[in-house]
């Protein structure tokens, strides 16, 4: 990985999982990067495990609940910085059982926090991510996406509500999002650019230990170790995300996971899934955004212009 003394990296989610990984990763670089969480106990934690694996690692925290936009305004001024160089959009909620659950707003619990959250968040940050020279938004979806649709008529999974589905669709929403979002700053001559990642397959079975962040026991690796044949670990699984925030070669609009069956092995662009092609969905789901939210990451890029070309 090339270095990134002086850089500022934010990660959402960055105290866990594959964002801890990113974080992890991207530390080694020489960047500063910020963990978002919500939970400033194990915010704690992971700093301390990532100073461990990373000598001399420039890292902090900062205080994010995606569940509730309103303070959201305020991540800008909290990190301190005139300038932001990429956000990794990696929080999110799997629930794995009913019941449905809602976030204070009345948001249905995945929905919100995966995509309303980010989505409001972007807005925020990107006047810091403009005043960077080659700013980067990247958005981390999910291989669960790509046989959910969107039911534009029923975001919030009021009707038939199963989680899985849920969290699929969830995560497609935030797909959707990041293209358009890169359609738009195009729109806007931005020299930010938004770039949309998936994992592929990650198991914990398969994830190096990083106590006390990450502690798989022995039922875990040995219950994942057949797995290894198709997919890999969540420090593999943040791979694309690592590479899509530091390669000069990444363009803004493409879609990037795992080289071998978009489970497993290094990141590469691929084809941009059909749906996520349909940008009516993408302006519907944008405008459904800034209702729900009430605010509109558009209004951060100033007036329309003629569009860039690659």
């Amino acid at each position: 990985m090339p270095r990134a003394d002086g850089r500022l990296f934010l990660v959402t989610g960055g105290h866990a999982g594959i964002g801890y990984f990113t974080a992890e990763q991207l530390a080694a670089t020489g960047a500063t990067v910020v963990l978002g969480s919500r939970n400033p106990a194990r915010a704690t934690v992971a700093l301390d495990a990532l100073r461990f694996r990373v000598p001399g690692a420039r890292v902090r925290a900062l205080r994010l609940d995606l569940a509730d936009p309103a303070p959201l305004c305020g991540a800008a001024d909290a990190l301190g910085s005139e300038r932001l160089d990429a956000v990794v959009l990696n929080a999110g909620v799997a629930l794995d059982d009913p019941p449905r659950e809602e976030t204070g707003d009345g948001h249905e619990l995945m929905f919100g926090t995966n995509h309303l959250g980010h989505f409001a968040l972007t807005r925020w940050l990107l006047p810091l991510l403009s005043a960077a020279p080659a700013g980067r938004v990247v958005t981390t979806g999910s291989f669960a996406a790509k046989t959910e649709r969107l039911d534009l008529d029923d975001l919030q999974s009021r009707t038939g509500y199963r989680p899985k589905r849920t969290y699929g669709r969830s995560k497609l929403a935030q797909m959707y999002f990041g293209l358009e979002l890169d359609r738009r700053l195009r729109a806007a001559a931005s020299a930010v650019t938004s770039v949309v990642v998936h994992p592929g397959g990650a198991l914990d079975g398969l994830t190096p230990a990083r106590p006390p962040v990450h502690e798989p026991g022995l039922d875990s690796r040995l219950g994942s170790a057949p797995a290894a044949v198709l997919v890999r670990g969540k420090h593999a699984g943040a791979w694309p995300a690592v590479r899509a925030v530091l390669d000069p070669a990444v363009r803004g609009g493409q879609l990037r996971g795992p080289r071998v069956f978009g489970l497993q092995g290094r990141p590469r662009p691929e084809p941009v899934w059909s749906h996520l092609t349909d940008t009516a969905v993408a302006a519907r789901l944008w405008a459904a955004s800034v209702r729900l939210t009430g605010v509109d990451p558009a209004t951060a890029l100033g007036p329309a212009r003629p569009a860039r070309h690659p």
